[in-house]
């Protein structure tokens, strides 16, 4: 049955040079410095949304407000039961503001329905039509005429779900509202947390969802949604033992007691229909007038997409409005808390988590909302592999050129395009039911450390591709976008693939305080970027196509931006393959609603026929 085939194309956007603490225990602080309160605020549609209020007690001054909306709950419940940490670090703390927290609508202890990133309206004829944007412009609203002593200044943050609700706050358009920072936010659902190109994010929603759902109905409540139990800690085995996405209702159903609406609402839409087209942000940040401090991780394993889009959107949309960007080698949200001086086995030079928080969103809250002197740069990137924090006028930067790296017989990896014109090819056998492992440890969670961690598991397995650069003799800087051409044949009617961009380390390379005992940093493959691709949206996430086999087809697909420079001494490597589990659910390679379809074992082994475009 094996065939060859033809062609890996590869296009990077690449310059070759460039110019460029934990937070203290503030419990006792803030019970002694703040006076909590507890309203319903009432929203133009008649439903009253829960919200704390934390109001300095010192009142000789007027305060501005800063404002977390959340779907993770406004906990401790009772004027008297105060958090332990209020702001988004304790510099806000310490300065004094007032921190108001709400509870969304259809969360916790707030009235209505929730709905799973609330669709934005571009219109709102009656009080009925209601969102994200007006709940947050009525909640802005009363609390400039409620709360004493504010400023009339108002700013918001949040990380993950709350940095949508951050970038929906925009959309209130409110006057008072002059400071947002939406942090790692979810931007189009389709594109960050449920699908990755078509393929579905199997190992961060399954377990996700049981956690996040509390409640269905309208009926405000304390309670806490529940955590699966595995049964294990092999969440690979668990997953194959699972087999396909049909199953998981019944696990809902054994541990639940139910199933789980937002769960099978991803499954009862695997294209990009009106249900995602309606949940994507994006198309409505135009007219926006606040100032915004976009961040984000470039190891961020949930909302990468959201953060990186959300900036060029709001900067494309709104040239005359300050927008901002900051980009450190974090994970979701790890910027927040802790030193961010590693992730897994690499280090990145020391703590940046601090730099990020006094002298980046500190400073930009602090000169919104209080008038302080500023001169934060409008772009802060951490740029890996040097570990240096770099400064830019525009993202990508101007300087940047586009430049490909071909693929050539023999595994090689080059920025010189092939002298030879003849076809040659790669092939590898792709089996659903042995899948390549995402990361080589056992976890039964979508461990963030695969954003960094070692593939030489994988370079040793035959159902991946690996092409590598002679060693380099000069620094390489990838900035920006990085773009994946393949050209591709397949013995089946579907297929994934998944492509990696990783820094081979030399032999030389000695551990850091952070390698892992009986790991070695000489020889390491540190993964850089990479992203899956389901075949079928090659030409459309809203329009599956299967492939006709044996027949040469275009396989184009973005792997996302990037700012890392690949050493003197080091080597590019790219890797290929066509399982990634469980993060990604696996693909029968037979075109059909994965999300419906039945364990088969006949659909065991397909050829996927690779070889290198000439250009």
């Amino acid at each position: 049955m094996k065939k060859l085939f033809t062609a890996i194309g590869f296009m990077l956007l690449a310059t070759f040079s460039f110019a460029q603490q934990p937070q203290a225990p503030d419990a006792e602080y803030i019970k002694a410095s703040y006076t909590k309160y507890e309203y319903e605020i009432p929203m133009r549609d008649g439903e009253k949304l829960f919200t704390s209020v934390y109001v300095p007690k010192d009142q000789s001054k007027k305060y501005p407000i800063m404002m977390d909306r959340t779907c993770y709950s406004v906990a401790p419940y009772g004027v008297d039961k105060y958090k332990t940490a209020i702001g988004p670090s304790s510099l806000f703390t310490h300065d004094g503001f007032i921190f108001v927290y709400q509870d969304v609508r259809g969360r916790f202890m707030s009235e209505g329905i929730f709905r799973e990133m609330t669709p934005e309206l571009e219109n709102h004829k009656t009080n009925k039509d209601v969102d994200e944007g007006t709940d947050t412009y009525d909640t802005i609203d009363w609390l400039i005429k409620n709360i004493p002593n504010n400023n009339g200044k108002v700013g918001v943050w949040g990380i993950s779900y709350p940095g949508f609700y951050t970038t929906t706050s925009l959309l209130s358009r409110h006057p008072a509202l002059v400071a947002a920072s939406p942090q790692a936010p979810i931007a189009d659902l389709y594109r960050d947390d449920a699908f990755h190109n078509g393929a579905f994010m199997l190992a961060a929603n399954f377990d996700f969802y049981p956690f996040f759902t509390n409640r269905q109905d309208d009926k405000p409540t304390q309670g806490k949604g529940f955590n699966l139990d595995f049964g294990t800690k092999d969440g690979y085995e668990y997953y194959l033992r699972m087999g396909s996405v049909t199953h998981t209702n019944d696990i809902y159903l054994q541990n639940y007691k139910d199933t789980v609406r937002l769960w099978n609402e991803m499954l009862e839409h695997p294209n990009y229909d009106q249900h995602w087209k309606d949940r994507n942000i994006l198309t409505h940040l135009h007219d926006i007038k606040t100032a915004v401090l976009v961040t984000g991780g470039w190891y961020d394993a949930e909302d990468l997409y959201g953060a990186i889009n959300t900036y060029k959107t709001l900067v494309m949309d709104n040239p005359t409005t300050p927008i901002y960007f900051a980009m450190g080698p974090w994970v979701h949200g790890g910027w927040s808390r802790g030193p961010g001086d590693h992730l897994g086995d690499i280090e990145f030079g020391g703590a940046q988590g601090p730099y990020y928080r006094e002298k980046i969103e500190f400073a930009f809250f602090s000169h919104y909302l209080k008038g302080t002197d500023s001169d934060i740069p409008k772009i802060s990137t951490f740029e890996t592999g040097k570990n240096e924090w770099k400064t830019y006028k525009a993202w990508p930067p101007k300087d940047a050129e586009d430049k490909n790296l071909y693929f050539l017989p023999g595994g090689k990896l080059s920025f010189t395009p092939p002298t030879n014109t003849g076809d040659y090819s790669d092939a590898y056998v792709s089996d659903p039911n042995k899948p390549v492992p995402f990361i080589s440890d056992i976890t039964d969670d979508m461990k963030r450390e695969y954003m960094t961690a070692d593939q030489r598991f994988a370079s040793r397995r035959p159902d991946v591709l690996t092409y590598k650069t002679d060693v380099l003799d000069k620094d390489v800087t990838l900035a920006g976008n990085i773009i994946a051409n393949l050209k591709v044949s397949t013995t089946g009617t579907d297929a994934d693939w998944v492509v990696k961009v990783i820094d081979v380390y030399p032999d030389s390379a000695q551990n850091n305080r952070f390698t892992a005992p009986n790991t070695f940093m000489s020889n390491y493959e540190q993964m850089v970027r990479s992203e899956a691709m389901r075949g079928k949206y090659r030409n459309g996430f809203d329009k599956p196509e299967p492939f006709i086999p044996g027949k040469i087809t275009p396989v184009n697909f973005e792997l996302q931006d990037v700012l890392h420079t690949f050493k003197k001494g080091h080597r590019i490597m790219v890797q290929v393959q066509s399982t990634w589990f469980p993060l990604i659910d696996r693909n029968p390679q037979i075109f059909e609603n994965i999300m419906k379809a039945k364990d088969k074992k006949q659909q065991i082994k397909f050829i996927l026929q690779k070889s290198i475009q000439v250009i």
